[in-house]
């Protein structure tokens, strides 16, 4: 198995909204208020050129399997970034793939200067919320931010620790214009 994680590139705009809206339907999740109709969802790659955020992909032998990314997302406390658009292909679950973009991305957030990372999601995806239960995510009572993703309901918060932010070279993720 062939695997590697890198940053988004304009270049995979399409197959990533692609992706996305192929897992809500998958889930019969797609509906107003989600990810499936926010407009950004067609322009990753350029919402992710915002400060404070990165938006990870994996490839298996050179196909895009699935993306996770960190955003600070208007409305949340200081120090809080979203996990956000944190989607895999039905090909791709099962390997260890989700595991290890989660962990790239809680890495990502801690190397960014998070100390809280927080996220959105539906009991369709319990794979996903026992994943993120494992990696230390707690349930919370309600939402927080403005996300403007009014049908998710489930929302969860990790507290990021203080170790290295090992393994993640920031500038790695910056595009050199």
């Amino acid at each position: 198995m062939d695997i590697t994680i890198r940053p988004v590139e304009e270049k995979d705009n399409e197959a990533l909204a692609t992706l996305i809206r192929t897992v809500f339907r998958e889930f019969r999740i797609d509906k107003p208020g989600t990810v499936y109709t926010d407009p950004t969802t067609d322009a990753l790659y350029q919402l992710f050129r915002h400060s404070g955020s990165a938006y990870l992909v994996a490839e298996e032998s050179g196909v895009l399997v699935g993306g996770c990314g960190v955003y600070p997302t208007e409305g949340l406390p200081d120090g809080c970034a979203e996990l956000v658009k944190f989607y895999l292909s039905a090909t791709a679950r099962g390997k260890g793939i989700g595991n290890r973009l989660l962990q790239q991305s809680i890495k990502l957030a801690k190397a960014l200067g998070y100390k809280q990372l927080y996220l959105e999601s539906f009991p369709e995806l319990a794979k996903a919320v026992s994943m993120y239960e494992k990696a230390g995510f707690k349930p919370l009572p309600h939402a927080l931010g403005n996300s403007g993703h009014f049908a998710c309901n489930i929302w969860m918060l990790k507290e990021l620790d203080d170790q290295s932010s090992s393994g993640i070279n920031l500038n790695a993720f910056k595009d050199e214009h």
